[in-house]
């Protein structure tokens, strides 16, 4: 029997469509993470670990994401634990509050630019809680 009659009578067409699937929906995270690097309103790493996940069904191109400095570290911090660097988090709160402080001086109407700092308010709160390392904690001294 060939290797294509077998993957057929398994079910195979059903798992390359489901790889395919997961492959395209991996690009469409990553370019939406990849956009939240210039839109503080879209979440960066959320974004970019959904990809990886997506991505797990094709090793190849989870490889080819991982030698990018910029999504290696965001995957590697999620994957260990270890919280967010200090660098991480200043150019995430400038790049946050900057680009809010313009859209509030563009804006100029007072319901956005309420809803604009609440939700600046609560991607800082996301920012400083995933900067915080699990794998940091100190042991209790008996």
């Amino acid at each position: 029997m060939s290797e294509t009659a077998v993957l057929n009578a398994m079910g195979g067409d059903d798992i390359q469509l489901k790889t395919m699937l997961l492959i395209a929906l991996g690009y469409v995270f990553l370019g939406l993470g990849a956009i939240g690097l210039i839109l503080p309103l879209l979440p960066t790493t959320p974004f970019v670990l959904l990809s990886v996940t997506c991505f797990s069904s094709a090793p190849h191109i989870k490889a080819r994401i991982l030698k990018i400095p910029f999504f290696r570290e965001h995957i590697e911090n999620y994957e260990h634990r270890t919280g967010l660097s200090r660098k991480a988090v200043c150019h995430s709160m400038i790049g946050l509050w900057g680009m809010l402080i313009i859209s509030i001086a563009i804006i100029r109407t007072l319901w956005i630019i309420i809803l604009l700092i609440l939700v600046g308010a609560a991607v800082t709160s996301h920012i400083l809680f995933m900067a915080k390392s699990n794998s940091r904690k100190k042991p209790k001294i008996k």
